[in-house]
């Protein structure tokens, strides 16, 4: 899925979840709940996945179709690879944290098999779920996928989630700026200077990059570092989502 299909007509739109789809098995293996109906066993050709490149390592990109069939099944364990702020706040119900691109304190995930199938995700859609990916498999964990769609996708279809703020509205703030394009395929990153929320995108061709960013408890006043190959920048968010930033 096209990344730019992700980015708002103005600097906020609203990806509200539904409350039906609620829940938590309060676990830390990284499988959703229990399901009601369990999908017929299906083949699925991963070989034909898309791959990208993180670090020199090919990280492959499975579809989100996939994704929820061996989540309904429990056939994959569900890696957050965001911040602490915003797993708490919204993320995939059973999915564990595990920040790109080294992992938290006390992972999890080191305690998993590493033959076990593991999907990463985060929402941008896929550059953080992919370095994090990148290190699992530098690590000898033999089948990891990162979620090619991200998060929104999965709130979208209405898929389960859970955390603090999954019953609200889930904002979106479109990010734009300008490098160098002797940077292009380097990674920017944008943050709150006070939390651990950051998203993450690569420089185009032409030096542009866009980030849309889902952040939560920001106001137009939050500070923000915009941390690019280039250059760093700290902007209120207001700032930040008005102007092109440049050095």
């Amino acid at each position: 899925m096209n990344r730019r299909q992700y980015l708002a007509a103005g600097t906020a739109a609203a990806v509200t979840a539904v409350a039906g789809c609620l829940g938590g098995n309060g676990s830390s293996d990284g499988y959703g709940p229990e399901p009601d109906d369990t999908p017929e066993k299906r083949s699925i050709d991963t070989d034909a996945y898309e791959t990208k490149s993180f670090g020199g390592i090919d990280v492959p990109l499975a579809p989100l179709e996939d994704v929820h069939y061996w989540y309904q099944r429990q056939e994959a364990r569900i890696v957050d690879t965001r911040g602490r702020d915003q797993h708490d706040a919204v993320r995939i119900t059973g999915s564990v944290l595990s920040s790109a691109p080294d992992g938290v304190s006390n992972d999890p995930v080191a305690t998993w098999p590493e033959e076990d199938r593991i999907v990463t995700y985060c929402v941008c859609p896929h550059t953080l779920a992919g370095q994090r990916a990148a290190t699992l498999i530098a690590n000898d964990y033999e089948n990891v996928y990162a979620l090619d769609d991200g998060l929104q996708a999965w709130v979208e279809h209405q898929y389960p989630i859970e955390g603090t703020e999954a019953s609200q509205s889930l904002a979106s703030y479109d990010v734009r700026g300008v490098s160098d394009p002797q940077h292009a395929g380097e990674f920017v990153t944008v943050r709150t200077v006070d939390g651990d929320q950051s998203e993450v995108s690569a420089v185009e061709d032409d030096g542009s990059y866009e980030l849309t960013l889902h952040f939560t408890d920001v106001d137009d006043g939050s500070l923000l570092e915009v941390e690019t190959p280039g250059y760093t920048r700290e902007l209120t968010l207001e700032e930040a989502t008005t102007d092109v930033i440049t050095a």
